[in-house]
């Protein structure tokens, strides 16, 4: 990032302050020099204006924070790439991406972490940080080198969506995290109970002749998952729960004092297996979309806490991806453009409280990856995100900016949209 950018001085001016991280929602002027936060409220001595940004009538809150974003580089630039979907996050006001290690090659070498690195920073507009492979090439047997990981930037370490060989290279693997103070990344679904499946195992997948995963594919995961972690006493993390029993799980155990923590994905609050019924290709996940009552259920756990970060769980597609029979489609849905749109629209509905809702965006993601972002208290980076809550847009080909448009949310119209991105103090982002 060029010196001469950094070091401007920005004045955003008459917006509603939200920094859930220390309890502040007001209206004020923030300050920002040499890419950090220089005061909130009055103006700091010295301090002569290079840039201002009005925001009356607009939100200044912390960069949003997803933990969860595939960008498809390295192995499947013919999707996306760093620097497109980079684009896309700062549109959205998200300033720090994690990618899991399902790369091609696998993020299982320093190599391959540098190689984003660079990536992200010769593309300038949004923070990366990668997980790393629990298991080399993500085989499910042997252990990665997780020291030399760490020593390289990975901020966690998970083994995606792939299956491990048994529960014992599990509890290896985990034991092995938490000797160096590593948190682990669980995908709960167990392969087996699975069985390739492609829809929830209910009345929809029934009446369409889909293979479906049950309920019990998650649920016997998490508890396996639950037993393991007490074992080890590891720090782990459950990525994208979609059913009522699970959280119900999760809660448990978290009020028993285990060093758990999970997040949602945006689809999954608002849509359901019912959503499949026309065999809508764009509705395709992995894991499924469940029950109308397993959605409310996530609803209620992120507003109680359990769940303590939204994420997009962004996949972006090309248009032939998910052109073939449903079972055939590729699973998941490009969602940086709508995470805040959608994540608004809680708070439209009276599902969470509006500074709740910024904090599982910006501070609950923040500490789940260990990360020193998602605040804007002085002397912290200048990670900032403005948003209009009352402006209305339409997602459509003219406005995505991530270049995967496979999206059950295309057409639709949202309420609240980005207006300014700062990344460091550097404006990586405007509406014009």
């Amino acid at each position: 990032m060029p010196a001469d950018i950094k070091q401007r001085r920005i004045r955003i001016s008459g917006g509603r302050v939200i920094d859930p991280a220390n309890k502040v929602d007001t209206i004020q002027d923030v300050f920002v020099a040499g890419g950090e936060i220089a005061a909130l409220g009055q103006v700091p001595d010295g301090f002569t204006v290079d840039e201002e940004i009005d925001a009356s009538n607009q939100i200044v809150c912390p960069g949003l924070i997803d933990v969860c974003a595939r960008l498809r580089e390295p192995g499947q630039e013919y999707k996306a790439t760093i620097a497109s979907e980079s684009r896309a996050a700062a549109s959205g006001g998200i300033t720090t991406l994690c990618c899991p290690p399902d790369t091609n090659p696998v993020i299982d070498t320093p190599a391959v972490t540098e190689f984003i690195r660079l990536r992200a920073e010769a593309a300038g507009k949004a923070r990366i940080v990668t997980l790393a492979a629990l298991t080399q090439g993500l085989n499910g047997e042997q252990l990665s080198e997780m020291a030399a990981l760490k020593k390289a930037g990975c901020v966690g370490v998970s083994n995606a969506m792939q299956p491990l060989l048994n529960p014992l290279v599990q509890r290896r693997a985990l034991e092995y995290a938490a000797t160096y103070d590593l948190t682990v990344f669980l995908y709960p679904n167990d392969h087996w109970l699975a069985n390739k499946g492609c829809a929830h195992e209910g009345r929809v997948a029934t009446r369409l002749g889909l293979l479906g995963i049950p309920e019990a594919a998650e649920t016997a995961a998490v508890a396996r998952d639950l037993a393991i972690i007490e074992q080890t006493g590891v720090r782990a993390h459950f990525c994208r729960l979609t059913t009522g029993r699970a959280v119900q799980m999760l809660a448990r155990a978290q009020f028993d004092g285990a060093p758990v923590t999970a997040d949602v994905a945006t689809p999954y609050l608002y849509l359901s297996e019912v959503d499949i019924s026309e065999f809508d290709s764009q509705c395709h996940l992995l894991p499924p979309l469940r029950t109308v009552e397993d959605r409310q259920r996530l609803r209620d756990a992120l507003q109680s806490g359990t769940l303590s970060a939204i994420c997009s769980d962004h996949q972006p597609h090309e248009a032939d991806a998910k052109l073939r029979p449903f079972p055939a489609t590729e699973p998941g849905i490009s969602g940086l453009d709508s995470l805040l749109p959608l994540s608004l629209q809680l708070v439209e509905e009276r599902a969470i409280e509006l500074t709740d809702l910024i904090h599982r965006l910006t501070a609950g993601p923040a500490k789940i990856l260990g990360l020193p972002y998602g605040t804007l208290a002085v002397g912290a980076t200048a990670d900032i995100c403005v948003f209009h809550p009352e402006l209305t847009w339409q997602l459509d080909t003219g406005t995505i900016q991530s270049r995967g448009h496979n999206t059950p949310f295309m057409g639709r119209e949202f309420k609240g949209r980005v207006t300014h991105t700062l990344l460091a103090g550097n404006r990586v982002y405007s509406l014009d």
